[in-house]
């Protein structure tokens, strides 16, 4: 099944976790990109993300060039703020809503704290679903790395299958 990771990274969590699903089924990627960065350290990162994320905001992202009808399965990735998936996500969804109608959807979220269920939950919502089919909460997977925490991404890359 031909498969396509989008996602947004802050820190690197989400990323690593892209990388590593792609490296074990051949998934492409697309990284997206906003237009204007996100704050990264103390405070202001956790005020503007958290604030962005529960407005609902959809800021403008960099170029991509993706043709989705080659994909069937889409898994999205996350870092969890406010209990929310991402802006430059919920930008994409809007973007390309019709086209991922009808895919095959999965998700995972990196996380430090909590609210992955909650993200996915309005995931779901955002993307017209009941629910979501495969999902998997990481816990800073690239930050405080630890083998058991590369098993929980290799079961949820067994759980794609």
């Amino acid at each position: 099944m031909k498969t396509l990771i989008v996602y947004f990274s802050l820190e690197g969590n989400t990323e690593y976790v892209a990388d590593m699903i792609s490296k074990e089924t051949g998934a492409d990627v697309l990284r997206l990109v906003p237009k204007k960065a996100y704050h990264d350290k103390g405070f202001a990162k956790f005020f503007w993300g958290g604030k962005s994320a529960v407005m609902a905001e959809k800021p403008e992202l960099e170029d991509y060039d993706i043709d989705l009808s080659q994909y069937e399965r889409i898994v999205f990735g996350f870092p969890v703020w406010a209990s929310n998936y991402t802006p430059p996500l919920r930008t994409y969804i809007e973007d390309n809503a019709a086209a991922i109608k009808g895919k095959k959807i999965a998700a995972y979220a990196c996380q430090s704290g909590a609210g992955a269920e909650k993200a996915f939950a309005k995931l779901a919502r955002d993307l017209g679903l009941s629910e979501i089919g495969t999902t998997a909460v990481f816990l800073d997977p690239k930050a405080r790395p630890e083998e058991s925490k590369d098993e929980q991404i290799r079961e949820f890359i067994r759980n794609l299958s």
